[in-house]
C-alpha cells in the first residue's frame, strides 16, 4: 500500500531523514519508533507533503505521492492524526469531526462513520456539544483519531498518539485503536516513543535512530533484540 524508498528530507540544509526505506502492506499495523529527534515526525510530514524530501520516492498503492498536491492526499485515503492532536479549540466536538469529513469519502460516509466513531470512542458521543479546547488529554486525543477517522481513510498515520497523557490514559487509547483495527481492517502506521506499547499492537517494526532505520522485523524479533531490549525496553 505504502512504499517509501532511500527517502532523504529536512529543513533547509539540515538532512533529518536519511535513506530511509519503509514498506506497509494493505491491512497491517506497522510502528515506527525510536528516541526524540531521530525523524518520525519529519518522516510524517514528508508523506502527508507538509515537507518536500530532497531525495527519494513515495507510492500509495501505485500512486507517485510527490506528484500529488498535498491537499489532495487524503481524497486518496491517507489521514494524518498530528503530534500534540491539534484539535481546534473554539469548535465543538462535532464541527471538528465535520472537519475530518471534507474528503469524498468522508462526505459519502458521514452517517456511518460518526455512528462508528461515536461507538468507539464514547467520549466523544457524550461531549459532542462542547468546545474541543475544554476537553481532557485523553478527550482530545480520542477527538484527533476520531477527526481522522472521519474521512473514511484506508490509512491511519498516528503520530504519538500518547504524548503528554498518564499511561492509564495512554492504554485506553491504544486498547482503542486496537478494537477499531481488529473491527475494520484498516491500515495503522503508528509513530510512538512508548516502545513496548506500540510492538505488542504492531504487525512489524521499524526502529529509527538518527534519521536512519537502525532495525526492522516482526515484533518478535524486535522484542527479542538485545539493542531493543536495552535502548528502550528496560531490560
Amino acid at each position: 500500500m505504502l512504499r517509501i524508498e532511500a527517502l532523504s528530507a529536512g529543513y533547509s540544509a539540515r538532512p533529518v531523514l536519511r535513506n530511509v526505506s519503509i514498506n506497509v502492506e494493505a491491512g497491517q499495523f506497522v510502528a515506527i519508533v525510536g528516541p526524540n529527534g531521530a525523524g518520525k515526525t519529519t518522516l510524517f510530514k514528508t508523506i502527508s507533503g507538509i515537507l518536500r524530501p530532497s531525495a527519494g520516492a513515495i507510492t500509495f498503492e501505485g500512486h507517485d505521492l510527490l506528484s500529488i498536491a498535498p491537499a489532495r492526499r487524503p481524497h486518496l485515503g491517507i489521514a494524518h492524526v498530528p503530534e500534540g492532536r491539534q484539535v481546534f479549540p473554539s469548535l465543538t466536538v462535532l464541527e471538528n469531526l465535520e472537519m475530518g469529513a471534507t474528503t469524498d469519502a468522508g462526505r459519502r460516509n458521514w452517517k456511518h462513520n460518526i455512528e462508528r466513531i461515536f461507538a468507539w470512542l464514547p467520549p466523544l458521543a457524550e461531549h459532542r456539544a462542547r468546545f474541543a479546547g475544554t476537553l481532557s488529554g485523553g478527550q482530545q486525543q480520542m477527538l484527533a483519531i476520531g477527526r481522522g477517522l472521519a474521512s473514511s481513510p484506508k490509512l491511519l498515520m498516528l503520530d504519538e498518539p500518547s504524548m503528554g497523557l498518564a499511561p492509564a490514559t495512554a492504554d485506553l487509547i491504544f486498547d482503542r485503536l486496537v478494537e477499531i483495527r481488529r473491527q475494520t481492517g484498516l491500515t495503522v502506521l503508528l509513530v510512538e516513543q512508548r516502545v513496548a506499547e506500540a510492538l505488542e499492537s504492531a504487525d512489524h517494526g521499524y526502529v529509527l535512530e538518527a534519521g536512519r532505520i537502525a532495525l526492522e522485523g516482526d515484533k518478535q524479533t524486535l522484542r527479542a533484540d538485545d539493542r531493543v531490549r536495552r535502548a528502550y525496553l528496560g531490560m
